[in-house]
């Protein structure tokens, strides 16, 4: 196991990486084709995606695309992608319509922040910029690279992803029966593990990896995405605000369909414990030894951490 300090340096480096890089895509002067940046919707877009979050999803982009010998700006830019669409989907969760949060990372919502309206075009423009940035040449040199990104992230966020499993947890809030443990599976697979997935899937596409080594990190991040939610499940339940940073509780006062609802706190533990084992014996499977241990790391720290 790498050094735990060596661990949370790494990620704070790419989070520090992220953080600035955003702030240059996120600048008021305008890109060649577009016409102006308003500031309002700027200044909006900018509060819902800096200064705040791990940057795990970025992280996990870079470190997988490590493991192919390539760094610096392309992992970085996919990352920023990444993070975009995370954070777009963040300000509309938070909406009224939606899960209706005022806090979020410690402070207010951006929805608060701003308005209702600023707040929903502010995660359409981010969403939008995602896919720009993926689509630029400065993303990957291989054209074809460069549309298998902007594929997989379309597929990880959309209808059978992401949007598809916040809308199956909006349903099965009002539903009339409580969903099964495969249904719940299903639904945070899509809404949480899907652009966590795209986080390694997109490593091993920008290094043009094998058919076997892109199987292996896919069930990697099938795996680490699910222990991520379901740590996040057992944090709702017995974490608290203060530490969490948005309000501790709500899965319970809404009624959401969860795994410790299902199989109660012990049993979400002892299966995010078993997919953080299934996360790391899908690295041994890359056959990429002891360079795939920051990602190993990475599904311990997924389980451990407190908010």
């Amino acid at each position: 196991m790498t050094d735990a300090k060596e661990f949370l340096q790494r990620l704070d480096d790419a989070a520090q990486r992220t953080e600035a890089a955003l702030d240059r895509l996120l600048a008021s002067e305008p890109l060649r084709g577009e016409i102006a940046r308003p500031a309002r919707l700027l200044a909006a877009m900018r509060y819902a995606s800096l200064g705040g979050g791990k940057r795990l999803r970025p992280f996990l982009a870079i470190e997988s695309a490590r493991l192919f010998g390539v760094e610096g700006e392309w992992p970085l830019r996919v990352g920023c992608a990444l993070e975009m669409v995370h954070c777009y989907s963040l300000a509309h969760d938070d909406l009224p319509a939606m899960d209706d949060d005022d806090l979020r990372r410690g402070r207010p919502t951006t929805h608060k922040a701003f308005d209702e309206a600023t707040a929903i075009l502010a995660g359409d423009g981010l969403l939008t910029y995602a896919f720009d940035v993926l689509a630029d040449e400065a993303t990957h040199a291989d054209a074809q690279a460069r549309a298998k990104l902007v594929l997989a992230l379309a597929r990880a966020a959309g209808l059978g992803g992401m949007v598809g499993g916040q809308a199956l947890d909006l349903e099965a809030e009002s539903a009339a029966r409580s969903l099964s443990q495969e249904e719940i599976l299903t639904l945070q697979a899509m809404k949480t593990g899907a652009l966590l997935r795209f986080a390694v899937d997109a490593g091993a596409i920008l290094g043009h990896a094998s058919a076997a080594e892109t199987q292996a990190l896919s069930r990697y991040g099938a795996a680490l995405g699910a222990a991520f939610q379901v740590a996040d499940d057992i944090l709702d339940a017995a974490g608290d605000t203060a530490a969490l940073g948005k309000r501790a509780g709500k899965d319970a006062e809404r009624g959401k369909a969860t795994l410790v609802s299902l199989l109660g706190l012990d049993g979400a533990i002892a299966r995010r414990d078993r997919l953080v084992e299934e996360a790391i014996a899908a690295l041994d499977a890359t056959g990429f030894g002891p360079a795939t241990q920051v990602l190993k790391d990475a599904a311990v720290f997924v389980a451990a951490r407190k908010n």
